[in-house]
């Protein structure tokens, strides 16, 4: 606890030595990164990657289709090869 309060304390001076000018930059700087579309990309697959990651179903693939409409799915190592 007293680490969170020395750091809070530490911010806060820091920030009030760097002015509004410095955090309006570092606000600018920030919003431009995380408004781009590469970046806004790379979050989107990494986030899928993650939850693929730890996604506790079972991979599925899809097997002949019986019809246009209908797809059988089968989970990864039940597939006969």
């Amino acid at each position: 606890m007293l680490r969170l309060i020395i750091g809070i304390a530490a911010g806060y001076v820091l920030g009030t030595k760097a002015g509004r000018g410095r955090y309006e930059q570092i606000s600018a700087a920030t919003r431009a990164v995380t408004g781009s579309p590469v970046t806004r990309k790379l979050m989107l697959v990494g986030r899928q990657k993650l939850s693929d990651k730890l996604s506790t179903r079972a991979k599925l693939e899809p097997m002949v289709p019986l019809d246009e409409r209908t797809t059988i799915l089968v989970p990864q190592d039940q597939l006969r090869r």
